[in-house]
Parts: structure tokens; sequence; C-alpha cells
């Protein structure tokens, strides 16, 4: 956490850096410390993964002729750490007083600029504070994998992982409507925004420089997908060499820690092979899964078989109903904004569990995006004869579609094969449509659309082919929004490291020129990234299709237990300003009733009940467990 005044700092702004770290104790229980001059003040927790001894943060560093010139605050990891060292020291004279990855980044800063960000291999969040010319100089990493909270007072800008810590600055969160409209959509809030309106957040990819109380963004990653063309057999071999040898090269690099590293391993083909290159650095590596008692919703015993073919020891996690409904609250609290995925769950107990024997595990996100894992990426293709008629012809479809009755087979296609690319994908999560959000939200506004979110991705991506403008949407929406938000606030709520060796800067480069015939087909998902990994994954997961932790929802909010928690949330949130309980309560009714489907729109509703009264009301106060890991795992 950073505070950067105006004018000369306040000591009650030393004192709620200080308190702002309390709260986000947990990202960090190895050792804390707050260090400030007269105009900025930093702290932090930290997790002691790279170089344990030393490395301490706020870590301080300067040229010889100016030792401390520079403090800096870094969450995350720099995974060509070692080669950027050697690289200053050798071209620029740089000194190092430490074995970790920090000095890398702020020494690149005062050699190289702004533009050292761009060398960075890794996932990062830090602000650097130059005491001589009085500037800040911060970024995010390329895809949004670790936070970076921002709040703007009258005497300064505050910064920090979590959105709890800054609220010592800015007092109880305040609902921004706009961010509750998109989330009822998108089940996530897009970034920049918050659902705290006192917040927002700097973007991924992008670094930013604070000067004289002014506040300017540069994005220095901009993802261009440019599909190359492959001919013949030869040339096939040598691009799934090429996307295994970087994959392995990432695995590789990921791996370097000072502690023992470990691995989540579900069904699928990203986590497992993920898992078995990391196997070949570390024999004893450990293995978790986590799955639920209801059949259906569990890949248990698909991840034991993979553990035992490559030959790696696998601990499972079992998580009762009763766990998912009664903890909720709490994982709401350590998310900062709502996100309505219901695999946060066991997301969490996993996590849990692989904190009591490991510090550090590697994940399989961000393959899908990359490679085009998933299944709504073959619509355009799908979609075809549908898509290229003339638009009259379309509309006429449309308007055939629209006549049918409710779940006649080919209604929803002709609806979606009438509609242009811009309006019918908006990222992988699609919850309240437009005409169900009217009826259940009471600030609903007709001026807001997903399409504000959408749009300027969109219009980034003119020209190119649908499936790769979907993986370009999906990247700057559901992966950022969704899937890294809690891929980090749970893992790091158990104080547990969680890298993801899919989304590094040199396998993106390899992914990004795949030929859309190697991503996509009608018939299979991520197609060049599955023959690459023939000679590492186990036959039986290879061309499987990919569940991650499915959570049986749909079958608790029916039964006496789940339906009476959801009905008591909604019953008592304080939330009317917003959502209309009456038609809350008529949704989880009709769920119940067998009529609809409505487990996802009940439990997006849900989440926001609670992040609300968590955060704005502060009626619901979570029993928050006090991070007891030993400094050493």
């Amino acid at each position: 956490m950073g505070f950067i005044s105006t004018g000369a700092l306040d000591d009650s702004r030393v004192r709620q850096v200080a308190e702002g770290m309390v709260c986000a104790r947990h990202r960090g229980p190895d050792d804390t410390d707050v260090w400030h001059d007269d105009r900025a003040c930093f702290g932090f927790n930290r997790l002691s993964i790279i170089d344990i001894e030393n490395s301490n943060q706020p870590l301080r560093w300067g040229p010889p002729e100016d030792p401390e010139r520079y403090a800096m605050v870094f969450n995350g990891e720099i995974y060509n750490y070692v080669e950027l060292r050697a690289m200053l020291a050798a071209d620029s004279g740089a000194v190092f007083h430490t074995e970790g990855d920090g000095e890398a980044i702020v020494a690149g800063y005062h050699y190289h600029g702004p533009r050292w960000v761009k060398q960075l291999r890794g996932m990062f969040a830090f602000i650097i504070w130059d005491t001589r010319d009085k500037v800040i100089f911060g970024a995010r990493d390329w895809f949004g994998i670790k936070p970076l909270y921002l709040a703007q007072t009258a005497d300064g800008f505050g910064f920090a992982s979590e959105a709890k810590s800054l609220r010592a600055l800015t007092g109880p969160a305040v609902v921004d409507r706009t961010a509750l409209q998109h989330y009822l959509v998108l089940q996530y809030v897009p970034e920049p925004e918050s659902a705290d309106a006192n917040l927002r957040r700097i973007e991924s990819g992008t670094s930013f420089m604070v000067r004289d109380g002014e506040l300017t963004t540069n994005r220095y990653f901009y993802p261009r997908f440019q599909p190359a063309r492959v001919r013949g057999p030869e040339a096939e071999n040598e691009l799934y060499d090429q996307i295994r040898e970087v994959l392995d090269d990432s695995v590789a690099k990921h791996m370097r820690a000072d502690v023992t590293v470990g691995a989540f391993l579900s069904g699928g083909i990203d986590s497992t092979a993920i898992a078995a290159m990391a196997k070949t650095y570390n024999p004893d590596l450990l293995t978790f899964t986590t799955g639920f008692e209801r059949e259906g919703y569990s890949e248990v015993d698909v991840a034991v078989e993979s553990a035992r073919a490559i030959g790696v020891e696998h601990i499972v996690r079992t998580v009762s109903e009763e766990e998912l409904f009664e903890t909720l609250p709490l994982i709401v609290w350590y998310l900062d904004d709502p996100v309505a995925d219901p695999a946060l769950v066991p997301l969490y107990f996993v996590a849990r569990e692989a904190r009591k024997h490991v510090k550090v595990v590697l994940s399989g996100e961000g393959a899908d995006e990359l490679f085009g894992g998933y299944n709504i990426y073959r619509e355009p293709l799908s979609l075809r004869p549908l898509t290229t008629l003339p638009n009259p012809l379309r509309q006429g479809l449309a308007a055939v579609g629209r006549a049918l009755p409710q779940g006649f087979r080919g209604k929803d296609m002709l609806r979606r094969g009438s509609l242009d690319l811009e309006e019918r994908y908006y990222g992988n999560a699609r919850i309240f449509r437009e005409e169900q959000l009217a009826s259940v939200l009471d600030t609903y506004s007709s001026e807001v659309s997903f399409r504000d979110v959408t749009d300027p991705v969109y219009d980034a991506s003119q020209g190119w082919d649908p499936i790769s403008r979907m993986q370009h949407i999906d990247l700057f929406t559901w992966l950022r929004g969704d899937i890294l938000v809690k891929a980090d606030k749970v893992t790091m709520a158990n104080s547990l490291e969680l890298r993801v060796p899919f989304l590094d800067k040199e396998v993106f480069e390899v992914a990004r020129h795949l030929p859309v015939s190697q991503r996509i087909t009608r018939n299979q998902s991520k197609v060049a990234l599955r023959k690459a990994l023939e000679p590492v994954v186990p036959a039986h997961v290879l061309n499987r299709r990919k569940l991650g932790f499915p959570v049986p929802i749909r079958v608790y909010l029916r039964d006496d237990y789940g339906y009476g928690w959801a009905r008591e949330i909604i019953e008592k949130a304080q939330t009317t300003d917003y959502i209309d309980p009456a038609a809350a309560l008529a949704l989880l009714d009709e769920h119940r009733a067998g009529k609809v489907d409505n487990s996802r729109r009940v439990w997006t509703l849900l989440v926001f009940m609670l992040w609300h009264d968590i955060f704005v009301t502060q009626t619901i106060k979570p029993e928050v467990p006090t991070p007891t890991y030993p400094v050493r795992l």
C-alpha cells in the first residue's frame, strides 16, 4: 500500500496506511513494515518466496552516488530477474544488495526509465517513489494477474492490492450504480471500475506516473492476434515444438522460488500439462484438486488418474454444501469487488488445503484465452450459414425465431445469427439480459450497456477474424475481470501465491500468431496446443473437455438448506435501494419449483447483497481468521 501526498504528508495518512496494512495481512503474514518521508508513505505485508532472509519491503535502492534515492513496494514475482540483474550489472554497472527480484525492477527503472517495464517477465503491481525528483512511477503486469486499486483524495493518491486497505483513506464503500449494472450482466465489475464509487483500478498492461499532483497513464501492452500461415506437416510440427518449448521455458522460470512449489490439478489438459512439466523440475511435486460429493460435480477421479500417470503425489479436498454456503460471506470479504463465479468457493478450499503443504502453486489459467479453448469460440463457424446472409434475410429469420415457443430447438440460434458479433458476444458470462435486468434492478438505466465496456475493445480489432476478436474481448473482460480476480484473491486469502505459466509474454507471442484453424475447428478447441502436448499429458486427458471446478448451485438452491439460506439473505439484505427483493425472491422460488434454471442469476444477486452488507452498511462482519503460517515453508 502507498499514499503520495500533493503537499506535506500528514501524520494521519501514515496511521491510515498502517491501518490499511492490517486488513491485508493475509497477503503477507511473514513480515510487515511501514516507511515514509515528507511526501510519501509505503506499507508492505510480505509473503517471503525469493531471497527469504533479505529483500524486505518497502525496498530502498539507488545508484552508488545516491544509494537510497528510491523507495518501492512490489506485489508479485519477476521470473526473469536473474537474467535482468546480470544484464543491468554488465551493461549499466548496477550494484545490488539482495538476491531478490525487486531490485531488478527499480534498478532497471533508474537506468532505462519507464520503458523498462516491457522487459519484465512475470506478474506484478508496483509503485516506485523517486525521493529526489518527487515522482511516482508504477505499473501493473501484462495481463492483470496482480491487482492494483487507486483512491484519489483531496490531498493525494492511494494505491493498494486490496480495496479494503484503501477504505482507511476513503471510508465505507459507496455503490457505483454503473458498475453494479455491468456486474449483473457480466458477473464481475469490468476494469477500470470498482463496485465502490470511491475507488478505481489501474488497468492491466498499464504504467502510470504521478507528478505535481497529476496522474497520467500509459498502456504499454496491447495484445494483438496476428494469425500467420502454416503450410504443410513439417511446418505444423515445428509450430507444435515451438509451443511446447516456450511453455516448458515458462514453467521452468515460474518454478524459481526459495520455497516449495506445488500445482493445482483438475481433469483438464491445461493444469495437467503444467503439472507434468513442473514435475521435471521438482520430482517431488505435490498436486491438489477439489470437488463436491454430488455426482457430476467433481473431476477428482480424473485428476487422481492424471496424477498417477504423470507420477506426482496428489491431495484432494472435498467441499460440502454447508461449507459452500457458510463460507461465502468470508470469501466475498476477501474478494473486495463482487464476483459471481461459484468456482470461487472450491478454489478457496483447495487453496486452503494446499497452503498446509506449499507456499506457491502453479495453475493453468489463460490457456483458453490464448489458445482458443472455449466452446463459444466455435460459434462463428456454426453461425456462418446465417451471418453471411443479407441483413434483411437475417432479420426475417430472427422474427421467425421470436415466434417460436420458448425452449424450441434452434430458437436461440436464429436470434444470435441475426446479431452482429459486437452485439452478441461480450465475454464468457451472460447473466441478466436487458429485459430481465430492468425487472430486478431498481436503478436500471437504458443508457448503460455492456457495449460501453466492449466497443472500445472491438474498435481496436477491426478487420480481424471473428474468433481472434472474441479472444481479444476475453483478454480485456472475462480473463482479467473474473478468472484472474478469483485466482489472486482466494489464493492470497490463504497466503498462497498462485502462478500462471500460460500468461507469460513469451507464450503469448507464440500463441497470437497461431492460424485460426490451429486454435478452433467445428469439432475441437485448442487444436495446436493439444498437438503440442501429446508427448506431455496422459492420453485420457488430451482431448477431454475441461470442466474446471464445477459447482452444484443449481441443485443446492433447490434443496431445503440452500433455498432457506438464500431466502434469508434476500430478506435481510439492506439493498432495497438497488435490488427489488420481491423480484429476487420470485427468481429464487421459480428456480426451486423447477420452472427455469435461475441459479446463476440468483447467485449473482446474493453475492452483491453480501458485498453490500459487508462493505457499505457493514451489517455483516465475517470472522476473518488470523494468518498463522510459519515464515519458511
